[in-house]
């Protein structure tokens, strides 16, 4: 019972200490890496004292804490999820297992969503090997370690990753603490790189979001003005309209696949039969120095492209953010994954309805490289573009 009491104090003294770090993130932005240190010795102090006394008193059984057990460990995870720094748990794999409140404000990732992905696919590109590989060292019990890292949704800032190793109660493997925090570039009165990242009510500033809303709409003025201006009778030339605008401004890459009959296709695609509508390539638009990539792209068969025959049948747009399957959308003539080969990041595939059920022909974006992924409300846009193509074609028959 002694034991249960001094664990009680304990942990009564750390929510204490977690209640003034979270009224200092007010503080001058100068003065925040003395509050951050501070917040990472009492996430050491977490797992180097207080867990483990909770397992010893857990390994007691009824002569512990019993019920208050159950109680103290909802204590521990309400602390997880309320401590003010971003924390993510990770396996030595980079899996996020757990991610508070503020990990999720800062980072723009649902919780719900993040849990059971690599942390690393929210990173650039450039510094997912990096990361992994200092996760693995801290896993395996070399130490703490700190990296510099920038998150794909926002390529720009630069963020500092602290990781120092933790060991579940009951569990045989080493886990890894993530604490993120913006990178001060020398200029303290920067408050939103200093203290409004961190606190977790930090949102995207709204300024951000109606430049990004304005950017859609410039877009889709740009497109309905090239809709307006393509010859009457020439479908081929409406898509050849649409693909110009998306290309450079919206995407990497625009492959347009059109109705075969309709364009006067004489492609692999003309003659793939109904499998996937009898579509034909009729434009691929890639980024500069791709040549040969773009004609790989254009070579192939609409019909071997599984995204295109399912935009057909479905119906529906596909939006993908690293795509599990290399072979999305087919392969090129030596063999190699598309994707892999163009180095798609997300992609959009949308289908160009026609009547009764119809479809034109299908347009596929790719975003390749560190760009932004596709976001849903530029999907959103770019839905109701293709409906706008569509007619167009419609009324080009």
């Amino acid at each position: 019972m002694a034991q249960t009491d001094e664990f009680g104090e304990e942990l009564a003294d750390f929510v204490r200490r977690v209640s003034e770090l979270r009224a200092a993130r007010s503080v001058p932005a100068e003065n925040l890496a003395t509050v951050l240190d501070a917040a990472i010795f009492e996430l050491d102090h977490m797992a180097e004292q207080l867990w483990p006394a909770y397992q010893r008193l857990s390994a007691a059984g009824p002569s512990g804490i019993g019920s208050v057990d159950r109680q103290e460990q909802q204590l521990l995870k309400a602390l997880f999820q309320r401590v003010p720094v971003p924390v993510v748990l990770l396996d030595r794999e980079t899996v996020v297992r757990r991610m508070n409140l503020a990990a999720t404000s800062f980072t723009g990732v649902r919780a719900g969503y993040a849990t059971g992905r690599p942390l690393t696919g929210f990173l650039a590109h450039a510094d997912r090997a990096a990361f992994r590989s200092q996760a693995a060292a801290v896993a395996r019990g070399e130490g703490d370690r700190g990296l510099t890292v920038h998150l794909q949704q926002e390529p720009s800032v630069p963020v500092r990753a602290t990781l120092t190793a933790l060991r579940p109660s009951g569990e045989p493997r080493t886990a890894v603490l993530v604490v993120l925090q913006p990178v001060d570039e020398g200029n303290p009165s920067d408050s939103r790189g200093s203290s409004e990242r961190g606190a977790p009510g930090w949102t995207v500033p709204s300024l951000s979001a109606s430049t990004r809303h304005a950017a859609l709409m410039d877009l889709v003025d740009a497109m309905t003005t090239a809709l307006l201006g393509a010859p009457d009778g020439d479908r081929a030339a409406v898509l050849e309209r649409a693909a110009g605008v998306l290309h450079g401004r919206f995407a990497d890459w625009v492959v347009a696949d059109a109705d075969a009959d309709a364009t006067g296709g004489t492609g692999a695609g003309a003659a793939a039969g109904a499998g996937a509508g009898r579509l034909s390539r009729t434009t691929v638009l890639g980024p500069p120095g791709c040549g040969e990539e773009v004609a790989a792209v254009a070579a192939q068969d609409p019909a071997a492209c599984p995204l295109v025959a399912e935009a057909v049948s479905g119906g529906s747009t596909a939006l993908q953010v690293r795509s599990g399957d290399p072979g999305a959308f087919g392969h090129d003539a030596s063999g190699a994954p598309v994707l892999v080969r163009a180095d798609v990041t997300s992609l959009l595939c949308v289908p160009l309805p026609g009547a009764s059920g119809s479809v034109h022909g299908v347009l596929t974006l790719f975003r390749s490289g560190g760009r932004l992924a596709f976001s849903m409300a530029e999907a959103q846009a770019m839905d109701m573009m293709s409906r706008h193509i569509a007619l167009r074609l419609a009324r080009s028959d």
